[in-house]
C-alpha cells in the first residue's frame, strides 16, 4: 500500500509499505477514505520534535471497515467509522470519567496517512456513522476525529456557558473548531485572536463576535478592552508556546477558565501568578472518543460544518505538498485523498 513515512524534518515522501495486519483480537483494519495533515504533525516537520528514523505518520483518519479481529463485537466490515488518535478500551476508570486519552490501556494510532491503517481497541475507539456519508461529508466527519473534537475539549475544559464571553487563542485548525464549540456551547460573545485574512474570515463565519489582531501585551490590552477591563469568563488555548499561553492566562478574568490544548512547547507557568489570578487551567490532550457520538449527530444535521476548515484537498501521493503548504501557512489544512 501506499503510506506516508516522514524521514527527516521537511522530508515526506510517499512509499509502498506492508499493509497492516490484525496483530490482536481487538484490532480492527481501516480502508481509509480520507486522513489529513495535523499542526502537531508539523513540529516534526519543522525539526522542533526529532526524527531518528524513517518512520509513519498521520492520526486522524475515517474509512471503512476492511477486517476485524475475534474480539471485536461493535463494529463490522463494510461499517464507515470515526476514531481518536488515541486508542481506548473505554470501560477503564479513566475512560468511564471521560478522559479516554488517559486511557489505562491507550495506545496511540500512527500512520493514518495511508490506504489502510491498524485500530487498536477498536471496540472502544471506533464510532460508526448512522449511514453511510455523502461525498460532501467526508471533510466535516473527518475533522471530528481530533481537530474538532479537541477544539470541543477546549471550549469544555475552560468551561463555556450560555451567556458567556470566550476568548480563542490560536487561529489554527483547532482554534477555529473552538470558535465553533464556543458557540454550540452558548458563548454570547467570542473574540477571535487572528492575524489572518482568511482565517478571520473563517472564524468569523463559525461564530465570533469580534476580532483581535494584536500579539503579547497588546492583544491582552484589546481583549480587556472589549471585556469592560474584566477579561473573559472562558479562554481557549490552542497554540502551545509560551506566548500563547501567556496571553491566554492574562485574558481571563479572576475566576475564569482556561482550555488548553495546544501541546506545550517551551511553556512555563508562573504559580505564584495563577494563585492569585484564581483563574482555572485545565487541559491535555482531547477525549475526542468521549465526543463523537454527539459531535456526529451535529454533522449529519448540519448544525456544525467544521470541514471548512480544509481549504486544501490533495491525494495522497501529494503530502509532501501538503505538509509544505501548512508550515509556510498557505494553508491552515491539508486534506488527503487516498
Amino acid at each position: 500500500m501506499r503510506a506516508t513515512i516522514i524521514h527527516a524534518p521537511g522530508d515526506i515522501r510517499v512509499e509502498n509499505a506492508p499493509e497492516p495486519k490484525i496483530t490482536a483480537p481487538t484490532d480492527a483494519i481501516i480502508r481509509t477514505v480520507a486522513a489529513c495533515v495535523c499542526g502537531s504533525d508539523l513540529w516534526s516537520y519543522r525539526g522542533v520534535l526529532p526524527v531518528a528514523e524513517p518512520q509513519p505518520i498521520g492520526h486522524e483518519y475515517v474509512g471503512i471497515v476492511e477486517e476485524v479481529g475475534n474480539d471485536v463485537s461493535s463494529v463490522r466490515p463494510g461499517q464507515f467509522v470515526i476514531g481518536s488518535f488515541v486508542a481506548s478500551d473505554n470501560t477503564c476508570p479513566s475512560c468511564q470519567a471521560g478522559y479516554q486519552t488517559s486511557c489505562q490501556h491507550a495506545q496511540w494510532v500512527n500512520g493514518a496517512q495511508a490506504e489502510y491503517v491498524r485500530i487498536p481497541l477498536a471496540d472502544g475507539t471506533l464510532v460508526t456513522t448512522p449511514e453511510q456519508p455523502a461525498d460532501d461529508l467526508i471533510p466535516d466527519l473527518l475533522t471530528l476525529s481530533d481537530v474538532m473534537g479537541t477544539g470541543w475539549y477546549a471550549a469544555k475544559a475552560a468551561e463555556v456557558k450560555p451567556g458567556s464571553t470566550a476568548v480563542v487563542v490560536g487561529d489554527g485548525a483547532v482554534g477555529l473548531s473552538g470558535v465553533i464549540a464556543a458557540k454550540e456551547l452558548g458563548a454570547e460573545r467570542i473574540i477571535a485572536m487572528s492575524r489572518h485574512e482568511s482565517r478571520k474570515k473563517l472564524a468569523l463565519e463559525f461564530g465570533a463576535t469580534d476580532i483581535v489582531t494584536e500579539r503579547g501585551e497588546e492583544g491582552v490590552a484589546h481583549v480587556k478592552e472589549l471585556t469592560n477591563g474584566i477579561g473573559a469568563d472562558s479562554v481557549l488555548e490552542c497554540v502551545g508556546t509560551q506566548e500563547s499561553m501567556h496571553q491566554g492566562l492574562q485574558s481571563a478574568r479572576p475566576g475564569g477558565n482556561v482550555g488548553f490544548v495546544g501541546f506545550p512547547h517551551g511553556t512555563q507557568i508562573d504559580g505564584q501568578q495563577l494563585f492569585f489570578s484564581h483563574v482555572a487551567l485545565r487541559g491535555g490532550p482531547a477525549p475526542v472518543r468521549a465526543y463523537l457520538p454527539d459531535l456526529i449527530d451535529r454533522v449529519f444535521s448540519g448544525r456544525i460544518n467544521p470541514g471548512k476548515v480544509f481549504d486544501l484537498t490533495l491525494p495522497l501521493d501529494e503530502a509532501a505538498e501538503g505538509y509544505k503548504a501548512m508550515a509556510e501557512r498557505r494553508a491552515i489544512k491539508t486534506l488527503l485523498r487516498p
